[in-house]
């Protein structure tokens, strides 16, 4: 008897891994986890991220705030009190805020300084999805709801029985300005407070409606009540209303912003929530974020894949968000973080291209093209009012990372078929970028002038990070080439930036086979420890950067001795030891700590440099290798909780790795019409692209053991390259996997299958 009792509970615990599988998703916001990466703190990012409870590319997100006033992390998982709501436009704790204010109810005495209002807080009394947020705050006996448009949102405050009940709307230091105007039930100010500047004429102007008139209204500025005046500017203003309240009485509260005006910001409250209910804007937010994902659909991952997936989709639909606005004629304007005027047409902000050229773009490009179109005008704009292409913008010119990769933002998105906006002004943004040092060492070419005399920017000339300087600038300058070939640009203009896509090869090291600093005698700087992170790199070592010559592998493959040896280098990375170091740094970097703790070897994942280079075995030969190792990355490195990721979430990048590891392929060299090959992660896969057109990603047999592809179709045809062409998928395209536990090590093994490089194109001059 308890022989067979047994056997009933061991076939009752299998059944929920079997039926584990997921089938086709109708409501894909709900599988997403907005706390995924929020477990983080400055010595350990497990993302860096807050629940941004917000629209895809919104102007302003809310956040519930843990962090105290002007601190980046703003919302950290294992805070215990919430000190307001803030609208934040943060891409990152580490580029910080701008134009940030918040508010928060009280009750019992008129508390108003950010550690007296502050009240304790439980995840098991709160609500976060993209479109909706409730917590209960338990000092203060109220709940809090917020629901959002792209440029305002809706509060819903749910007050206990008291006399004494608060709203406090806190608009920061560094100069605010606030007016109560209790007839009209309604609250105006700014807030100038930015973390990355200058910006001339910078102001975030909010208005703030009630439904519930005012019992009391005063004003304060720093710890101060402010005595007889409802309106003041001061470096720190803020207002609190009060209320008396029944019990379970709700107050809703209904809030915009500007960079332009007060009147702009009530155009935009006025435009966006109408008359609607709280209800109304909720179904609204949530209606347009399932139409945003259901761009992509999953089907027959396990639960954890399919939140981690839609989870990982959400990030990558946020940065850079639209700092445009919409006026009175219906006309788009925006304030200009380079004129501080206001201008027409469009502009956006907080993205560090360092990372996003990567996959964020490219990946913008192939689902969701019309919004990178807005994009490249905002880049056109950008450009004509500032001199210079950003390479981060947070929201104007930030002096922060290295490289040119603007370039790559603007070839890949015309590359990638993209039209209707000035590509012959960006070109020549482009040219100017690449031949010119700008007014901060992070916007043109810092180092330009030995980098285009002697091919690479020296270690010994007090120019930081010079040889990820030089990686980048090369792999800038192919992006260049590109663009004006696809421009029919004469080759007398392009041979040059043809000539320094090869400049990669002036830091290769044949002692070492790996990249290496240079001084300005042509001499490597000795001593050389490939372990050391910083100096010659960027926010990595050796092992990490040799791989970043995207534009030509087989180049680079060639360079350390033929593919056989470059496979073998490329195993390296996995079976060395996570040595490091830190001397440059004086101490452990959060990016150290966090490849030494994956245990992954060399492998650092939460840093972008090396993330497409798993995908290099497919320029080898050896692609089952870039199989196993994809699937790998994704099942230890990634789930939709708070510490789910292996780093920064950088504005995207590292979850759209993700998303397209997940879909089976990834743009290895963003301004090349491919993809390369890993292998898909669900059993099904559907692209509804904007043009109307499906690809259709079948694996049917795909689960934990069958990671690697036995075979493969491409519209029914037997397929044997380890690359996927764009413009061939924009036709719509049916792929069918048949995956395996077992390796297929015939396949994908010619010199005829391996992607694209520059060394290998026939027509390149």
């Amino acid at each position: 008897m308890m022989k067979h009792f047994l056997s009933v509970l061991l076939i009752a615990a299998a059944v929920p891994a079997l039926a584990q599988k997921t089938d086709k998703i109708s409501d894909p916001v709900e599988w997403i986890n907005p706390l995924m990466g929020t477990a983080s703190k400055p010595d350990l990012s497990n993302g860096n991220t807050y629940p941004a409870i917000a629209l895809p590319w919104g102007m302003n997100f809310w956040t519930p705030q843990t962090g105290k006033m002007g601190d980046g992390w703003a919302y950290t998982y294992d805070a215990d009190k919430i000190r307001g709501f803030k609208q934040t436009h943060q891409p990152s704790p580490w580029m910080n805020d701008y134009g940030q204010f918040s508010v928060m109810p009280v009750t019992g005495k008129m508390r108003f300084a950010q550690d007296d209002r502050a009240s304790w807080y439980s995840h098991k009394a709160e609500t976060v999805k993209p479109y909706y947020y409730s917590v209960y705050l338990a000092d203060a006996d109220v709940t809090t709801e917020i629901t959002p448009t792209e440029r305002a949102a809706q509060f819903r405050f749910t007050f206990p029985k008291s006399d004494s009940s608060y709203v406090v709307v806190d608009a920061f230091d560094k100069g605010s300005y606030i007016k109560v105007i209790p007839k009209e039930r309604k609250i105006i100010g700014y807030s100038t407070k930015y973390a990355r500047g200058p910006l001339p004429n910078f102001k975030n102007y909010f208005v703030i409606y009630f439904d519930k008139p005012f019992v009391s209204a005063n004003t304060w500025h720093g710890n101060t009540i402010a005595q007889d005046t409802l309106e003041l500017q001061s470096n720190h203003s803020g207002a609190i209303i009060g209320f008396k309240t029944a019990k379970g009485e709700q107050v809703n509260m209904k809030v915009a912003s500007s960079f332009i005006s007060v009147e702009q910001a009530d155009i935009s409250l006025k435009r966006e929530l109408a008359n609607d209910s709280f209800e109304t804007t909720k179904e609204k937010a949530k209606a347009v974020w399932n139409k945003t994902l259901s761009r992509i659909a999953v089907e027959g991952g396990t639960v954890d894949q399919t939140r981690t997936f839609y989870s990982s989709l959400y990030r990558t639909l946020f940065f850079p968000n639209k700092m445009y606005e919409i006026n009175a004629s219906n006309k788009i304007v925006h304030w200009s973080p380079y004129t501080g005027k206001t201008l027409p047409g469009y502009m956006f902000a907080g993205t560090g291209f360092w990372d996003t050229f990567r996959a964020l773009y490219p990946f913008l490009n192939l689902v969701y093209p019309s919004i990178n179109k807005e994009m490249q005008e905002g880049l056109i704009n950008d450009y004509k009012e500032g001199g210079w292409l950003p390479e981060w913008s947070s929201p104007g010119y930030a002096n922060i990372m290295v490289g040119n990769n603007s370039a790559s933002v603007v070839a890949d998105a015309y590359i990638k078929g993209l039209r209707g906006y000035d590509i012959q002004k960006l070109y020549e943004a482009l040219k100017h970028g690449a031949n010119n040092e700008g007014p901060i060492e992070a916007v043109g070419r810092a180092g330009v002038k030995y980098y285009n005399e002697l091919g690479y920017v020296p270690f010994d000339v007090k120019i930081s990070e010079n040889a990820a300087r030089t990686l980048e600038y090369s792999y800038d300058d192919f992006t260049i080439y590109q663009l004006g070939r696809a421009l029919h640009k004469p080759a007398s203009e392009t041979a040059v930036y043809a000539k320094r896509a090869l400049n990669y090869k002036n830091l290769f090291d044949p002692s070492t086979t790996l990249m290496r600093g240079k001084n300005k005698d042509g001499s490597f700087q000795s001593p050389f420890n490939p372990f050391k992170w910083g100096g010659a790199f960027t926010e990595g070592n050796s092992w990490h950067y040799s791989w970043s010559v995207f534009q030509d592998i087989d180049g680079l493959s060639k360079l350390m001795g033929g593919k056989e040896k470059f496979a073998s280098k490329l195993d390296s990375v996995f079976s060395l030891p996570p040595v490091f170091d830190d001397t440059e740094y004086g101490g452990v970097i959060h990016e150290i700590r966090e490849m030494q703790i994956a245990n992954m070897g060399q492998y650092a994942h939460g840093n972008q440099p090396i993330q497409h280079m798993i995908y290099l075995y497919n320029y080898a030969g050896q692609p089952w290798k870039a199989q196993y190792w994809v699937r790998e990355a994704m099942n230890r490195l990634y789930k939709a909780t708070p510490d789910g990721y292996c780093g920064d979430e950088d504005n995207g990048q590292t979850s759209a790795w993700y998303v397209f590891s997940s879909l089976g392929f990834y743009p290895v060299t963003p301004a090349v019409d491919q993809y390369v090959l890993g292998a898909p992660l669900f059993k099904k896969v559907t692209l509804n692209l904007e043009n109307g057109k499906q690809v259709v990603i079948n694996a049917p047999a795909n689960n934990a053991d069958n990671r690697y592809i036995q075979s493969m179709k491409f519209n029914t045809k037997d397929y044997q390259k380890n690359w996927i062409s764009h413009s061939e998928l924009l036709k719509g395209a049916t792929l069918d996997f048949d995956m395996s536990a077992q390796p297929n090590k015939n396949r994908g093994t010619a010199e005829s299958a391996f992607p694209y490089s520059l060394s290998t194109d026939p027509t390149a001059k």
